[in-house]
């Protein structure tokens, strides 16, 4: 009789080490950061997500900053440009991808989930491109004609009032609709502002000319890509990484396990089994200095995750009115080791060419005089990168004053 092999466990330290050195957080930042060194880390990441957001500096920076230390922003404008290396498409949100992986996401462009809002969001999308037929295809005709154009550039926006999604222009909402299909790409220009244009004129041809995977066998490359690229996670998690369907996921999951590119293990602590790529082991972090994390970033994406990983109860409360936020605006979370051991609320404020801290909050079980320090130095690492020469520390929070002393 045949026996069954054991499910591999992990201690939830361990664990936490797989996420870090996925996630390029393991590791010192390098002293010198190239756009090669940029280019190689988004290919590890997979994925970077997009923000408009700028009270301290847009995620899409931050995040490899967090990796990087300082590092030229033009080379990621210059590698995610038209022809750049990098894409934009609907990956986990609006999201900055390798050119490379392109036809993976082919099969949302034609079941037009690009807009990851559910079948009843995109049965209500489909509708509004039926109804505007004719002007969603006088669109593309301009774009193919003119293009590159942004939504204020079309001859007829057709602009309208209306809150959030319903003030924008009925041209920009057909731009989204042709980019949310694939019939139109695109790519961000120094206002943040998207500049659409025919997919053959923004993507390298040899990647055009790629065969389309099947909408299975593209899913399973999403899933092993996600596992790489956090160490370790449940399905669920597994699936957020893409924004895939949760029972298709599910599916795939289990092929990658089948066919021996996943590995089943049980986490100290957690409920569910997790799963983990072909022989990766784990090891303990070998970075030394605190890093601050972006509120986007993909480290912590999925908060359950991160409760499972770090004990560390974190939500954006950047879409929470002011009255009912707990810790403030642009809240970034302070690793330490392979701890989550701290919250700072950043902000820029450019014009007196001083990084505010508007409150600092010590973790519980965490020591203000070890963290303090290093919350110190980063701080001041953050801030030359940024071009601001002072620092300031409000009265908020259990860690300001220890983080002003250090400062001092």
């Amino acid at each position: 009789m045949a026996r069954t092999r054991a499910t591999p466990s992990l201690s939830l330290p361990e664990a936490r080490w797989l996420a870090l050195a996925a996630q390029g957080l393991g590791r010192a930042r390098p002293r010198a950061a190239n756009k090669p060194r940029l280019l190689a880390l988004i290919a590890e990441l997979g994925v970077l997500q997009l923000d408009a957001i700028n009270v301290l500096e847009r995620t899409q920076f931050l995040v490899p900053w967090s990796r990087l230390g300082s590092y030229r922003r033009d080379d990621l404008h210059a590698i995610s440009g038209r022809a750049g290396a990098l894409f934009e498409y609907w990956g986990h949100a609006a999201s900055l991808l390798p050119v490379a992986s392109q036809p993976l996401f082919r099969w949302r462009m034609d079941s037009f989930h690009g807009t990851l809002g559910g079948p009843a969001y995109t049965k209500r999308w489909r509708a509004w491109g039926e109804a505007h037929a004719a002007y969603v295809a006088s669109v593309l005709a301009e774009v193919r004609e003119r293009g590159p154009l942004a939504a204020a550039e079309l001859r007829d926006p057709r602009r309208r009032d209306g809150e959030w999604w319903e003030r924008r222009s009925v041209g920009r909402q057909a731009l989204e609709y042709l980019f949310a299909r694939g019939e139109l790409a695109a790519w961000r220009n120094a206002g943040f502002e998207r500049v659409y244009d025919l997919p053959e004129r923004v993507i390298p041809r040899e990647v055009l000319a790629q065969p389309s995977p099947r909408r299975e066998e593209a899913q399973r490359l999403l899933i092993a890509a996600s596992a790489r690229a956090l160490g370790v996670g449940t399905t669920s998690d597994l699936a957020d990484y893409y924004r895939l369907p949760l029972r298709e996921a599910a599916a795939r999951v289990a092929e990658l396990v089948e066919a021996g590119e996943l590995e089943r293990v049980t986490i100290e602590g957690w409920r569910e089994p997790a799963y983990v790529p072909r022989r990766v082991r784990p090891r303990p972090p070998a970075r030394t200095g605190a890093t601050l994390l972006s509120p986007f970033d993909s480290l912590i994406w999925e908060r359950k995750r991160t409760q499972r990983l770090f004990g560390f109860d974190y939500r954006i409360e950047v879409y929470t009115p002011e009255p009912r936020r707990r810790y403030g605006y642009w809240v970034m979370p302070l690793l330490l080791g392979d701890a989550l051991v701290a919250r700072l609320d950043l902000k820029a404020e450019r014009r007196l060419g001083r990084l505010r801290v508007q409150g600092a909050y010590l973790e519980r079980g965490r020591r203000s005089r070890e963290v303090a320090p290093a919350a110190a130095a980063e701080l001041r690492a953050l801030a030359a990168w940024l071009g601001l020469a002072q620092i300031s520390v409000g009265r908020r929070g259990n860690l300001a004053s220890a983080l002003r002393a250090a400062l001092r």
